[in-house]
């Protein structure tokens, strides 16, 4: 995706300027009025679409009351605005120009965009990607670390005799990450873990103890604990970042389309040689990156122990 046009798309989701209170409908709630004039529950949705993401994890009984605090304040700024005249005038007449494109933009956005993009969309995209996934393996397995080859050894006799891993790993284990919980790593694959760990893991059969693994960090006994194909991550786990992908996707591609249609014409010099340059500079770029970067459900192995990895 060239970046002007990623820029654009970013910018489509941007939230609305703050606005006056809209006139009341039969069906819209009034939550508040200021000198007789009513905010509605449309307000406060148009309220939250602007600075609702400000506001965190705040409970919705106060955020609801923040809105309604923040729109009387806008109501109240607005009408000693009109008092003070600045109602008039080319520079109120320039601004709500601006503002009206910001809103029409917006509204073309929810209206169109977000419309063209749906949950079976999604689904689609994700069942096409899963088929093209290849099977991949993981492993369990739990591990000892000790500083020595001797000390592998013994542990490795204990073990023979009957001993039980996971004690001996929370006895002697070094490695703070996995001790706790008897040594065991979870599932991981191929890639997380250094060479020597990995190749032992995956050569072993379920259940099995490997002999003393040496790597950077010490000495191991592995214990494979199981083995399966990896399965992909749940559609529901991937949803929302899919839909997003799509959504700059289809904002992006109705930009270049919009953009095709417009005689554009940069009348400033010095922008025009910067917008010159930059495309000079993104013109090796434009062959890879015009896709938009579909979302796969593919999910990013996590981090594993520092004495594993």
């Amino acid at each position: 995706m060239r970046v002007s046009h990623l820029a654009l798309a970013l910018a489509l989701i941007g939230a609305l300027p703050a606005v006056l209170p809209a006139p009341a409908t039969a069906e819209d709630k009034v939550v508040a009025t200021i000198n007789g004039k009513p905010i509605t529950d449309a307000d406060l949705a148009v309220a939250d679409s602007e600075i609702g993401s400000d506001m965190g994890s705040m409970p919705a009984d106060q955020k609801r009351m923040s809105l309604v605090e923040f729109l009387i304040d806008n109501q109240l700024f607005a009408e000693a605005a009109e008092e003070s005249k600045l109602d008039q005038g080319p520079d109120f007449e320039s601004r709500l120009a601006y503002l009206k494109r910001r809103a029409l933009r917006e509204l073309y956005f929810d209206k169109v965009i977000k419309g063209a993009v749906s949950d079976a969309d999604a689904r689609k995209l994700y069942d096409e990607q899963v088929q093209k996934l290849k099977p991949e393996e993981e492993a369990q397995a739990s591990h000892i670390l000790v500083a020595t080859e001797a000390e592998a050894k013994d542990l490795r006799e204990k073990l023979k005799s009957g001993g039980d891993f996971a004690a001996l790993a929370k006895e002697h284990s070094k490695d703070p990450g996995s001790k706790d919980t008897g040594g065991d790593l979870g599932f991981f694959t191929r890639g997380q873990m250094v060479p020597q760990f990995e190749e032992a893991v995956f050569s072993m059969n379920k259940g099995d103890v490997s002999d003393p693994v040496q790597t950077q960090f010490g000495w191991h006994l592995i214990k494979l604990v199981d083995k399966r194909t990896k399965a992909p991550p749940a559609f529901e786990v991937v949803k929302d970042r899919i839909l997003q992908s799509m959504l700059l996707q289809k904002a992006s591609t109705t930009a270049v389309d919009l953009r095709s249609k417009a005689k554009i014409e940069y009348v400033d010099a010095d922008i025009k040689k910067a917008i010159e340059e930059r495309m000079k500079a993104m013109q090796p770029q434009q062959g890879g990156a015009a896709s938009g970067g579909e979302a796969k459900p593919e999910e990013k192995p996590a981090d594993k122990t520092e004495e594993t990895k």
